[in-house]
């Protein structure tokens, strides 16, 4: 069985900065993406920011590019995500995803293609 775990959330005011981790254990194949997903009150679950695992392939909403940064961890199977000059509007549950059957541009920013997720982490953003 997956297990995906999410840690780092927290509040802080507008410009600040957080780092979300993401572990992921019992993952028996490689999966071909590891994303971030957020989730704001009363809103649809957007993707934020993802890897091609084993290439130095990544993709990012247009809303972070330039703020934020998705890296895999050293260890196998972890994931992270800086994000800087955080605004309100990044507020909301930041979802950790994995288990991909398919990978790259076309597939990674898409949470359909994803079948392991964690139970995410809050982050909120003050004006």
């Amino acid at each position: 069985q997956v297990h995906v775990v999410e840690s780092g959330g927290g509040s802080v005011q507008a410009g600040g900065s957080l780092t979300l981790s993401c572990a992921v254990s019992g993952l028996t194949t490689t999966s071909k993406c590891m994303g971030w997903f957020r989730q704001a009150p009363g809103k649809e679950r957007e993707a934020v920011a993802a890897v091609y695992p084993g290439t130095t392939s990544t993709y990012y909403a247009d809303s972070v590019k330039g703020r934020f940064t998705v890296s895999e961890g050293i260890g196998k199977n972890t994931l992270s995500l800086q994000m800087n000059d955080l605004k309100p509007e990044d507020s909301g549950m930041y979802y950790c995803a994995t288990e991909a059957q398919y990978g790259g541009i076309w597939y990674c920013l898409r949470a359909v293609v994803y079948k392991s997720w964690g139970q995410g982490t809050q982050v909120t953003v003050s004006s």
